[in-house]
């Protein structure tokens, strides 16, 4: 491989970490280098040598608000392009998403219903993250019952979930107060990171955790998934069963990622082609490149979406809007990377 090449993948690899020291000076509260770098040194240490930090303004901008939302950030991108590779690995279509099985519509009708009947935001995740699952596991069952083969039933069984739960969704925000409810449950599902705090984030770690560290140890197999069912057969694969593991660590990272942020769409989908783009298609080297890649997207749109006008924009929107044109350039110069 060319050194310009290996420099190239390297930079890329220090990129979330680049934009996570930047987006801390990103924001409506004007934070100088001097500030955020003296705040930093007194909060470690505090850290390391147990001496009192005094809470200011500064430290409760950098700390309590911006760092917890730029740190979901990173983990929402790194999970929604991480399950998004995996699905398009195992389905072999370089157009599915993580909300292929309905993951994503049985989340937010999860989300929607806690905000109609408890309003609490802890709730909230939980059973976004719960009906995130459930989908799946709807999605499956209706899979196996069916007696079609191969990858495409799942896919249909996805659509049918997933459209059972987006009218189910459509239903709660019929009953819901205009006043109260209904902006909540319309703000929630265009996605947002500005309420997360860092009881969020623990919450979201060990699934988001144990999903990626399995889908990892098993990326190589899913480069024989991609050959096709016969050919991983042939290879003493358990396809079936292999299938099954990857789609629900999968799954788990996208609800985890969904409870928190809402629905976001095209990342799962656009970052996987750049991340073939820039290191080809063997998933060694390709499940790593959309983790990074993944992370750093969100965490530029998310500082987009606090910066460039006088309200929040929803991250939902931006996704699209940049998202779209993206993949739509993709398709033009014929730089899909699939093959």
């Amino acid at each position: 491989m060319p050194d310009y090449r290996c420099n190239r993948i390297t930079l890329v690899y220090l990129l979330p970490i680049a934009l996570l020291i930047s987006s801390l000076f990103v924001g409506r509260y004007q934070t100088p280098v001097s500030v955020v770098v003296d705040e930093s040194i007194k909060l470690f240490s505090s850290v390391l040598f147990g001496t009192p930090a005094s809470v200011s303004i500064q430290h409760t901008v950098l700390f309590n608000v911006r760092l917890p939302r730029i740190l979901a950030a990173l983990l929402v991108g790194a999970a929604l392009s991480t399950a998004g590779v995996s699905f398009q690995g195992i389905f072999r279509n370089p157009l599915v998403s993580p909300d292929i099985l309905g993951v994503g519509a049985g989340a937010g009708f999860g989300a929607c219903l806690a905000i109609l009947l408890w309003d609490s935001y802890l709730v909230i995740q939980l059973t976004a993250f719960v009906f995130g699952l459930l989908a799946m596991f709807v999605s499956i069952s209706m899979g196996k019952a069916s007696k079609g083969t191969g990858t495409l039933v799942f896919v249909l069984s996805g659509i049918i979930v997933g459209s059972i739960f987006t009218a189910l969704t459509s239903l709660v925000k019929y009953v819901a107060d205009p006043y109260d409810e209904l902006p909540t449950i319309v703000f929630w599902l265009m996605g947002s990171l500005a309420t997360v705090r860092y009881v969020e984030l623990l919450w979201i770690l060990l699934p988001m955790f144990i999903g990626a560290v399995v889908l990892f140890l098993l990326r190589w197999r899913i480069n024989i998934l991609s050959l096709g069912d016969e050919e991983a057969r042939s290879l003493g694969m358990n396809v079936e069963r292999m299938r099954l593991i990857i789609i629900i660590c999968a799954t788990l990272m996208t609800s985890a990622a969904v409870s928190i942020s809402g629905v976001i769409g095209w990342v799962g989908l656009v970052v996987p082609h750049i991340s073939r783009m820039i290191v080809g298609p063997n998933y060694s080297r390709l499940l790593p490149m959309s983790m990074v890649l993944g992370a750093s997207f969100m965490l530029l749109v998310d500082d987009l979406s606090r910066t460039i006008a006088a309200t929040e924009i929803p991250l939902g929107i931006l996704t699209s809007l940049v998202g779209a044109p993206l993949f739509a350039y993709l398709i033009k110069r014929g730089r899909m990377g699939w093959n």
